[in-house]
């Protein structure tokens, strides 16, 4: 039989996983089987099986491969080392208006399955134990998380804002509110209902410029300030 090479080994992973991408987009996460990707990719039972075990290891490596296509954390460490320079609310805006343009661009992708992955989540923890289980490396909203943390600890102790809350209350309301943005502009692209009068309003740029007024006002600082 001929060598096996490393290459080959890449390129049909990444053919599977690209199946499963594009499946992912086209159903929910949770509801894409083996099946699916046996029809998809027009290889064999057996050739799906030798590179991956099940229908989670297949969505491990093809969230791995997101994260690595689609990184914004070189932006946010960016805006964030402009912390010196720019005040608490520019850089509250930089971070806001930087997530419009990533939701406005990955809407109906990654975060469509990032906001099905949730679903799934609370319904069926163990299934994502084991797909995320297996990446190594922090996602973009985790890696934005822990960025903004050590910056709203110490833009506190420098006296520069002035939350009455906890750094940590802030960033849950503020991955609460995310999250919850994230799945209405979802929903709204999917079933566009024009007798809903708040539909104009279901936008990314939209709510994630009205979150990052409310933060600003959660962190005590005002235009000029």
């Amino acid at each position: 039989m001929p060598k096996v090479t490393e290459e080959y080994i890449v390129n049909k992973k990444k053919r599977i996983t690209d199946a499963a991408y594009e499946l992912c987009l086209e159903k929910t996460v949770s509801t894409v089987t083996m099946q699916d990707i046996i029809d998809r990719t027009g290889l064999s039972q057996g050739g799906i099986y030798r590179f991956y075990k099940d229908i989670d290891g297949i969505l491990s490596d093809m969230i791995r491969q997101m994260r690595e296509r689609e990184s914004i954390k070189e932006q946010i460490d960016e805006i964030l080392g402009q912390k010196d320079v720019l005040s608490p609310l520019e850089i509250t805006n930089r971070l806001f208006a930087m997530l419009a343009d990533f939701m406005e661009r990955e809407l109906m992708g990654i975060e469509k399955i990032d906001f099905e992955l949730s679903v799934l989540a609370m319904n069926r923890p163990d299934r994502i134990e084991k797909i995320m289980g297996g990446i190594p490396e922090v996602g973009n909203m985790e890696y934005l998380t822990m960025r903004t943390m050590e910056y709203f600890k110490e833009q506190a102790a420098l006296g520069r804002i002035h939350a009455n809350m906890s750094a940590e209350e802030l960033l849950a309301f503020i991955s609460s509110a995310y999250g919850g943005i994230q799945m209405t502009c979802i929903v709204n692209n999917c079933y566009h209902h024009d007798r809903n009068p708040l539909t104009a309003l279901y936008q990314p740029r939209i709510l994630l410029k009205m979150l990052a007024q409310t933060v600003n006002d959660l962190i005590g600082v005002k235009e000029g300030s």
